[in-house]
């Protein structure tokens, strides 16, 4: 009798929350109709503008990927022993095998998507055709930045493997934990800065 009470009552919860469903109006919304702030409209502490601190923001986004690339190269010129090299080169050719079969992948998955945004954006939302052409590109461009910040966490990751593994043999213990951090830290700012100069740009 409990279990008949409980169910009649989900039954009447899940009917009511339908019938609320089916009686509300038709919405669209996405983040295509979010309106920004006119950035040159206010001001910060110490008299910035908007606009001003978004362009710092920019430049201290440049400096992250400046600092990822440094890193980067530091891991790279490194000393490795021939044989650890070899074997590291191999695991970078194995792995960017993979990630340009799953860059195909994605860009048939790309296809479908886009066709989707223009008949949601194009056919149904009758936007003008260069906005949905923008929607389109951003997409593709959001799509490459994480690509090219895979490809960029491979080929820190295979260097530092190798380095690290080098550098053990010697019996020193710090640059076998150094090595690692800073091949995190390259990916890490690479990864931090490209997302947020695209944020950025498109504000």
């Amino acid at each position: 009798m409990i279990r008949l009470k409980t169910l009649a009552l989900r039954l009447a919860t899940s009917a009511a929350g339908l019938l609320v469903l089916l009686s509300s109006a038709t919405a669209f919304a996405s983040e295509a109709d979010l309106v920004t702030p006119d950035l040159s409209s206010v001001t910060f502490v110490g008299g910035l503008s908007g606009r001003a601190l978004l362009v710092i923001g920019l430049f201290v986004c440049l400096i992250g990927l400046g600092f990822g690339v440094v890193q980067y190269l530091q891991l790279k010129n490194l000393s490795v022993h021939k044989a650890m090299r070899e074997i590291s080169e191999l695991i970078y050719e194995t792995c960017k095998t993979y990630l340009l079969t799953q860059g195909r992948f994605l860009l048939i998955l790309e296809a479908f998507i886009g066709a989707i945004m223009v008949f949601y954006f194009g056919w149904l939302r009758h936007m003008e055709i260069p906005k949905v052409v923008l929607i389109l590109l951003w997409s593709l461009i959001g799509i490459g930045g994480s690509f090219g910040v895979a490809w960029f966490g491979i080929r820190v990751n295979t260097f530092a493997n190798s380095r690290a593994a080098f550098a053990s043999l010697k019996g020193k213990p710090f640059p076998t934990y150094a090595i690692p951090l800073k091949a995190g830290m390259s990916i890490g700012m690479l990864l931090i800065a490209t997302e947020l100069v695209m944020m950025l740009v498109i504000l």
